[in-house]
């Protein structure tokens, strides 16, 4: 069993150990001061792609009084003014430059690709935009630090997009293991699998294919959310690879201090329901299937659900309705002057990172980010 080690030698203290201002519990967001506000959020959206389709179709569900789509980007124009004219959105855009210069936007959601995360949120975190990333949010632990920094340098918001930890269903997890319902928690075992080897950008380690960002990020952040944020005293992970040096299938054993541990499973070889289930010395939590984005679970015999609102358009992704949940969570921490969130606080995002990089090395998947990141450390050590 090895332990953590990131992509380039010793894990940085600075990723691991969050200054105390950042160690941040739960709050609960209340919209007690909604009546404050005048206006709606100003949404920026980055890419006219199925991810930022479906967010847009996600914010038509929440009252029109607290959203507003006020513009969209891509680097094709014709492409933005299809999506604009689709979802009446007043401005079109043909740069992300222009998107970042509107005065008008209070938030931007980035929805680009993983590889192209790094230099967008810069661009609008220099900006003075707050910024939504899609997960992940960097391609490594390194990218994930450098905007953390960019962000507190500016005094603006940024979180990572994990959609899943806005659900209610998470919402309840929480509060149940708060309240000591499951005893002391000794094990999470969790799968998610897509059949998704067909599509090119999942396949393509230039455009950072790969099981483990795409999916296996799920599944660390629920490990998180459950037994950290602590870091994992050892991470163990093996897999394998395509032709294109891609990850495909991989499993994942994160072991915590007090005897947790935390079993993972992801591939895009095959369809999984998508199960999760925490166990503690006082009962087990199972959710059934979609873990990444749940609305049944069950404990004791008890079945809780929260079902989806209806969506007003069809949807590129099952559940993707669902985006409200974080989109909603963004404007109450907007509304309380928040530069993070509580429930998905940036060292988190560094910490989850950084457990996707080693799962990566011992699987042997090696982005050229992480080349360039070892070149950049080489050089500053000389």
């Amino acid at each position: 069993m090895l332990s953590l080690s990131p992509l380039c030698g010793q894990l940085s203290d600075k990723l691991l150990h969050p200054p105390e201002e950042n160690r941040q519990k739960e709050q609960h967001l209340s919209a007690a001061s909604l009546q404050e506000f005048k206006m709606a959020l100003r949404w920026g959206i980055c890419s006219a792609g199925k991810i930022s389709h479906d967010f847009i179709v996600a914010l038509k569900t929440l009252p029109a009084v607290d959203h507003k789509v006020a513009a969209i980007a891509s680097r094709d124009l014709k492409r933005s003014e299809e999506y604009a004219k689709q979802h009446n959105i007043p401005k079109a855009y043909g740069s992300y430059e222009e998107l970042a210069e509107d005065p008008d936007i209070d938030v931007v959601y980035v929805g680009s690709v993983h590889t192209q995360h790094h230099a967008l949120v810069l661009l609008f975190l220099r900006a003075k935009k707050n910024v939504l990333c899609e997960k992940p949010m960097g391609m490594n632990a390194a990218e994930v630090w450098d905007m953390v920094q960019v962000a507190k340098e500016n005094n603006v918001f940024l979180m990572e997009g994990f959609w899943t930890r806005f659900f209610p269903v998470s919402e309840q997890i929480r509060t149940l293991l708060s309240k000591k319902d499951l005893g002391d928690l000794r094990v999470l075992r969790a799968q998610l699998g897509f059949r998704m080897d067909d599509i090119p950008r999942l396949v393509d380690k230039k455009l950072g294919g790969g099981v483990i960002l795409d999916l296996g990020c799920y599944l660390i952040q629920f490990a998180s959310m459950i037994f950290g944020p602590e870091k994992p005293q050892s991470i163990t992970a093996s897999g394998f690879l395509l032709e294109s040096g891609a990850d495909e299938t991989v499993g994942i054993v994160l072991n915590y201090s007090g005897n947790r541990q935390a079993v993972l499973n992801c591939t895009m070889m095959i369809d999984l329901p998508g199960e999760a289930l925490i166990g503690g010395t006082d009962g087990i939590i199972k959710i059934p299937n979609h873990m990444n984005s749940p609305t049944v679970m069950f404990l004791k015999g008890k079945r809780w659900e929260w079902p989806l609102p209806t969506s007003p358009e069809p949807l590129f992704f099952e559940h993707d309705i669902g985006l409200r949940y974080e989109a909603e969570h963004v404007r109450l921490c907007l509304l309380k002057g928040l530069k993070e969130s509580p429930i998905m606080p940036l060292h988190e995002s560094e910490i989850i990172a950084t457990i996707s990089d080693e799962a990566r090395r011992q699987v042997g998947v090696i982005y050229e980010q992480d080349r360039v990141q070892c070149i950049n450390q080489s050089e500053s050590r000389k």
